[in-house]
């Protein structure tokens, strides 16, 4: 109480001395001097806070005299009072009233240009809390903006946003314009409750022509200190700040802000600041935060990190200027093509992550980006030109990657931006009755691309294939130019009877094609110059036959005639509406038409339709499941009756091709939980009914089954052991998918789907047939499916259940014996313990045949057991390895279903390692020696550019060609197939996994598979070589290493063989697999090899350091400019500036940009988010404490070697990230990213804290402490918004102590409202 009284007195003494001063008329410095000494004396604290509110009550308005004035200035330039709080004081109460007071409100402007850019002393002073709580208390900021964060650097930036504010709203209501707004008020009192406030006649106020005079002038004074604020260096950032952290406060603020542009005469007549320089001040784009780092020149850093323009001749596409940017894509896209597996995510989505990764990264334009993506695609297709023939078809699927996939994703891109901007016109009232037709500036920029495109001739060749296809495209721009008159049918015509023409039709003819087809471009592109030559227009036909047949014919209402069912197979549908019309037959007609339409759609609309395969595609899997027909009242399935039409579609959609297609388009989940139902239902019929054919041939329910069976197993590696029981050198299972996570992954994308913005996009191309149910389900609604994948991984796990005697399966393993070993007399000798004699009469098979009228999922039951008898028979001599080859055989074409347990089997089998050898010698065993040198020395040849030393094959003589008995046993039984349509279906489902298989086995395993192939289907031998070669890899850990470097080396042109001495795309990726060159087999290019090896890599772990490892070593390399030591050493000692050997530092950084893209795209594809996170959590830490020397050069260069390896572990680091986890939240990946983040940062911030030792050299860690902040800063802003706060403050600590203030400043910028105080404080305290 006693100290209140004495404040109180202290207080009425200073209001006395003012008063008693004012009278006076003393000087306003001896007033401030005399008022200092009493106030620090008596213990106040300064600048003071109740002296603000004292002065500022004395004078409003009792004593607005000019006096006055000059003792509140006198006042906060001695720093006795704090400007801040006084300005906020002055704000409340000069511009309510600013109409009758105008020269009060002109002296606070005044006080604002004078005061109001100065922050520096308030936060470095003891009162800096107090007064921003005070503060806080007259404007109601916390109040008002609703931050939950009330630390004084917070309260600075809502102080300043506030000041501004009260500025912009004065000056709209000061010509009427506030009530424009959709408020129709401002936040502030911007006029007084209080009409009779008379001030003093000082200023001769009471003259309302000069007060109205007064106050024009104030209006555009105040418009002018609103500019300044924007543009001074420290008001302008701290508002970036409220842009950045208060963007709900913030749009209306730039509501308000280009109303006053749009509507203020004074703006306009102002001459310091223009309505446009205003509203590019406020625009979203303009940069005030720099994210430039000094460990470097930061031009020099920037131009080359940040920098990204695509500007390369035709010539250069396959060197390394391109390469640096867009190699990630192509590697992508070229491992995609991987047939071997199934994926369950969409290549549209990974494509689409990966382009927005590397746009973000390389700061590319859209057009540049957009122009990338094409060339990457094209770039695919061009290497299938020459690939030798096998038997798994790659054209149509790399066309489907060009033409949809690729489309598809730009698509995405295009509607992303444009949903965007719907949405803001949404917003904007003048606009809601308009048709919302937007069109943004990533459509003009593919536009722009595919203009561009057309200089890079060298890739627009079509393959052969696809000629007549891409003439037809140029012909029909041509039709359309010339005008042509045609019918709807004439075109059709000339592309379904190959009519002769040449109309100089490319690969971008057809993509133009695509992007018409999905409203990306419109016919506007035929007149493009140079797109085609009118002048050939002669070389199309003028007329065409009036009973043409096709699409046209179908959408007239022409019935489905053999013919017309022929046109329509052989010809893709070229809209969506040509689908739809063939679906409603397949829905709603005749039993013939359902047959019909499912063969027309299983046909060339699936396979080559790619400007409509997404929708044929969704209709067979909409046709896959049949509703129940509201009159059904049967005991069984609705699908018994639909045996037929389904067997068409599972038939049509079996090819290899087929299902790599499902696969891009991401649908393999779908399809699989469409699959399940069919397997359950028709595995569990007893074939006492068929359905007769029109060809002639009976359909029973084992062949539905086996055919829907066969198509679900191509869809996860069912052939792999689980990891558990993997043993010796088996390939990695990690990535294998199963029915479980299939079903998850399906249950998932149908409850998620239409919840996102780019969702309901989406879903308006879609057809309206195109509706799937969203109900889940899971593997126990298929009881059978999973009863045998249960038995299935007991298989393979090699841990099969005792036959008892008796049971129903012990009785069909003796049938299924007795039907596969009729022929063999072995005088009553049985094949299992409980077996009885086999029968070898006629009417033995015949009852066996009787007696396997059972449910095939029984019949795979007792697979197993009939399979480990035959095994064992034959082992001790019991069967002939002929007759066993022949029995397997025999039951493989009873039920092919069983090709999936005898595959499953025999591969754990060989894995248990208790047979012995079987000698492939001819007489027993197929014999490989035919051909087995030959294959070798293929083989050296493939990988001779390598390095890799390839083990001699060392057999014939006395040491013949051997293979475990089991994959012997495999062997034989898959080259006794003969490749048709038929079997087809079957041996693509045993190609993997045998391939799988036979390279786990010890060398030289695979090389004698292939020869035994070799032998079989001469003209695919490249095919099977190449495929042997991988295995060399598989057994030789050292050996994938010097793949990796070989990888390195091709794609800086580093390496010495003058194949990859330009570097690049074109070195690393070649010209696919080992075409024909010069009559033999050629190397095969080093990035090929590994993409087709690196599934098979067991310990993939251990290839984050070693990649790692050789990036570091990439850059000295670089940095030496691959010269011998002998020249390094001499131009070490030339003096050339920012030069280092050769090489300028602009040119070094590129090609270090380009390792890192390599290093970042080899650890993704290889391991996934997985091992990105290990890389990032295990790897670079420990690379980080230990000491890693690159050599002495590293001494001699000055430390440069060491920066450029800091800068390439930083960009490498932040494009791992984005490929695994995109650069915003969109992706499911992406929720993994902020622990993995924070706990690297963390790393970072602890080491510059000094709480951890580093090994690594000190400029190597500075460069990449800066470089990936800055990375981190300018590319993937919202991953700063996902850091612990307290983190991003320790790593500005650290980085200002590299005098990296900039830098420290930006990242707080980003650090969400928890960083805001500190980056406002941190800019005032840099005073920038």
């Amino acid at each position: 109480m006693g100290v209140s009284v004495e404040a109180s007195e202290l207080w009425e003494g200073v209001l006395e001395l003012t008063k008693t001063a004012q009278d006076k008329k003393s000087d306003a410095l001896l007033w401030a001097m005399q008022l200092s000494a009493i106030l620090s004396a008596a213990g106040v604290g300064l600048p003071s806070v109740e002296l603000a509110h004292l002065m500022v009550s004395h004078i409003c308005f009792g004593n607005h005299v000019p006096i006055a004035w000059k003792f509140l200035e006198k006042a906060l330039a001695v720093k006795i009072a704090p400007p801040m709080l006084v300005i906020s004081l002055l704000s409340i109460r000069v511009i309510p009233n600013r109409q009758n007071q105008p020269g009060a409100y002109r002296i606070y402007m005044e006080l604002l240009k004078r005061h109001a850019f100065s922050f520096a002393p308030p936060i470095l002073g003891p009162n800096y809390q107090k007064i921003m709580k005070s503060i806080d208390d007259v404007l109601h900021l916390s109040q008002i903006y609703g931050l939950q964060v009330c630390e004084p650097g917070v309260l600075l930036v809502e102080f300043v946003f506030s000041v501004i504010w009260q500025l912009l709203d004065a000056s709209l209501d000061d010509e009427g314009l506030l009530e424009l707004t959709p408020e129709k008020k401002s936040r502030w009192p911007t006029r007084s409750q209080d009409m009779d406030i008379e001030g003093h006649d000082s200023f001769s106020e009471k003259r309302a022509d000069h007060n109205e005079g007064l106050q024009k002038v104030n209006t555009a004074m105040a418009v002018e200190i609103i500019g300044e604020f924007l543009q001074n260096k420290v008001t302008s950032r701290i508002l970036y700040l409220a842009r950045r952290n208060m963007p709900s406060h913030w749009g209306v603020f730039i509501q308000r802000m280009q109303l006053l542009a749009a509507k203020s005469a004074v703006l306009r007549n102002s001459k310091h600041i223009s309505p446009e320089i205003l509203l590019q001040l406020t625009s979203d784009t303009r940069e005030v935060l720099s994210r430039e780092c000094k460990t470097m020149s930061g031009k020099e850093f920037h131009a080359v990190m940040a920098s990204g323009s695509l500007i390369s001749s035709a010539n250069q596409l396959h060197g390394i200027g391109c390469s640096a940017l867009w190699l990630p894509i192509d590697l992508f896209l070229e491992d995609a093509m991987d047939g071997s597996q199934a994926a369950a995510t969409s290549a549209v989505e990974i494509l689409t992550g990966l382009v927005q990764a590397l746009q973000a990264v390389n700061g590319t334009t859209w057009h540049d980006t957009f122009l990338g993506l094409w060339i990457a695609a094209l770039r695919l297709v061009q290497r299938e030109r020459d690939r030798c023939e096998g038997p798994i078809p790659r054209l149509d699927t790399c066309m489907c990657m060009l033409l949809s996939i690729t489309t598809l994703a730009v698509d995405k891109f295009i509607e992303e931006e444009e949903s965007e901007l719907i949405d803001e016109t949404e917003h904007i009232p003048t606009n809601q009755s308009k048709e919302k037709q937007v069109q943004g500036k990533r459509r003009k920029d593919l536009v722009t691309s595919l203009q561009l495109l057309g200089d890079y001739e060298g890739l627009l060749t079509a393959p052969q294939a696809v000629s007549l296809v891409a003439n037809q495209a140029a012909a029909k721009a041509i039709m359309f130019i010339s005008g042509l008159p045609v019918n709807s049918g004439y075109y059709e015509y000339v592309s379904m009877n190959d009519a002769p023409m040449n109309c100089s039709g490319n690969m971008r003819h057809l993509i133009v094609e695509a992007c018409i087809a999905r409203n990306l471009l419109d016919t506007s592109a035929y007149f493009w110059p140079g797109y085609v030559n009118v002048a050939r227009s002669n070389q199309i036909p003028r007329s065409v036959p009036g009973q043409a047949l096709g699409w046209s014919s179908l959408m007239k209402g022409s019935p489905l005639t053999p013919s017309l069912i022929n046109a329509l197979v052989a010809t893709p549908a070229s809209s969506l509406a040509e689908l739809e019309k063939i679906y409603e037959i397949a829905v709603n007609g005749s039993n013939d038409e359902k047959i019909s339409a499912a063969t027309v759609l299983c046909g060339a609309s699936l396979v080559r339709g790619w400007n409509v395969q997404e929708h044929t595609i969704l209709f067979i899997m909409r046709l896959l499941l049949p509703p129940v027909p509201a009159d059904y009242s049967g005991s069984d399935s609705h699908l018994i009756s639909c045996a037929p039409f389904l067997n068409v579609l599972l038939v049509g959609i079996s090819a290899v091709d087929c299902v790599q297609i499902f696969s891009l388009h991401g649908l393999v989940p779908l399809l699989a939980g469409a699959l399940m139902p069919i397997c359950e239902v028709f595995g569990s019929c007893i074939p006492n009914v068929s359905w007769a054919l029109t060809t002639g041939e009976e359909l029973s329910c084992h062949a539905v089954f086996c055919n829907a069976f066969t198509l679900l197993l191509k869809l996860w590696r069912f052939d792999q052991p689980p990891v558990e029981h993997v043993m010796g050198d088996a390939p990695p299972i990690a990535s294998q998918l199963s029915p479980e996570y299939l079903l998850l992954v399906r249950n998932s994308q149908l409850s998620s789907f239409g919840r996102l913005p780019r969702d309901q996009m989406q879903s308006r191309r879609l057809s309206r047939f195109s509706s799937f149910s969203r109900e889940p389900i899971f593997i126990d609604s298929f009881p059978k499916l999973k009863l045998w994948y249960r038995q299935h991984q007991e298989c393979m796990a090699s841990i099969l259940s005792g036959l008892v005697p008796g049971t129903p399966v012990h009785q069909i393993v003796d049938t299924l014996l007795d039907m596969m070993f009729r022929k063999i007399n072995r005088g009553g000798q049985p094949l299992t313990p409980t077996s009885g004699s086999t029968n070898s009469s006629g009417s033995g098979a015949l009852d066996a045949c009787i007696r396997l009228k059972v449910p095939a999922w029984d019949i795979l039951e007792a697979t197993p057991f009939v399979l480990d008898a035959a095994l064992t028979a034959c082992g001790h001599g019991r069967l002939s390895p002929r007759e066993l080859a022949t029995g397997v055989k025999d039951l493989a074409d009873f039920l092919p279903a069983t090709l999936a347990t005898i595959l499953s089997y025999l591969s754990a089998e060989v894995t248990r390692g208790i047979w012995k050898p079987a000698f492939m010698n001819g007489t027993d065993w197929p014999s490989p020696a035919a051909n087995l040198s030959i294959v070798e020395q293929q083989i050296k040849k493939i990988l001779a550019a390598t390095g890799v030393d390839v083990p001699s094959l060392a057999v014939g003589g006395s040491s013949p060609a051997t293979l475990p008995l089991p994959l012997a046993a495999l062997v034989s039984l898959t080259i006794t197939y003969k490749f048709d349509k038929v079997t087809e279906r079957f041996l693509a489902m045993i190609g993997p996994a045998l391939n799988s298989l036979a390279s786990g086995c010890p060398w030289p395993c695979m090389p004698i598979i292939a020869s035994l192939w070799a032998q079989k289907m001469k003209r695919w031998s490249n095919f099977f070589v190449f495929s042997a070669s991988q295995t060399v890899f598989h057994h030789n850990s050292d050996g994938v290493v010097q793949l990796l470097k070989t990888c390195f080396r091709s794609t800086l042109g580093l390496s010495s063989s003058h194949i990859y001495s330009n570097g690049g795309v074109g070195a690393l990726l070649g010209h696919g697999i080992g075409s024909q060159f010069s009559g033999g087999i050629t190397p095969v290019a080093p990035g090929i090899l590994y993409l087709r090896m690196h599934r098979s890599i067991r310990d993939v772990m251990f290839m984050t350091e070693e990649i790692v490892s050789l990036l570091m070593l990439s850059v000295r390399d670089i940095a030496s400019s691959g010269l011998p030591k002998d020249k390094v050493e001499k131009l070490k000692k030339a003096k050339y500036g920012l030069r280092y050997g050769q090489v300028s530092l602009a040119a070094a950084m590129m090609r270090v940009k380009l390792a890192a893209s390599l290093g970042a795209s080899l650890v993704w594809i290889s391991g996934g988010s997985g091992l990105v996170q290990s890389l990032i959590r295990e790897t670079l830490p420990s690379w980080f404490l230990s000491v890693n020397v690159l050599g002495q050069e590293v001494e001699e260069s000055g430390g440069m070697i060491s920066m450029l390896g800091g800068y390439a572990l930083a960009y490498f680091v932040l494009l791992c990230g984005t490929f695994a986890w995109g650069v915003d939240s969109a992706s499911t990946a992406s929720k993994r990213r902020p622990k993995i983040l924070g706990a690297h940062l963390e790393f970072l911030a602890s080491a510059l804290d000094g709480k951890i030792s580093l090994g690594c050299d000190c400029a190597t860690w500075q460069a990449y402490v800066s470089g990936f902040v800055s990375l981190l800063v300018g590319c993937t802003p919202m991953w700063v918004l996902e850091v612990d706060v307290d983190v991003l403050k320790r790593l500005s600590k650290g980085l200002r102590q590299w005098n990296e203030e900039e830098l420290a400043m930006a990242l707080l910028g980003l650090g969400g409202i928890g960083a805001m105080g500190a980056a406002a404080e941190l800019i005032i305290e840099r005073d920038f």
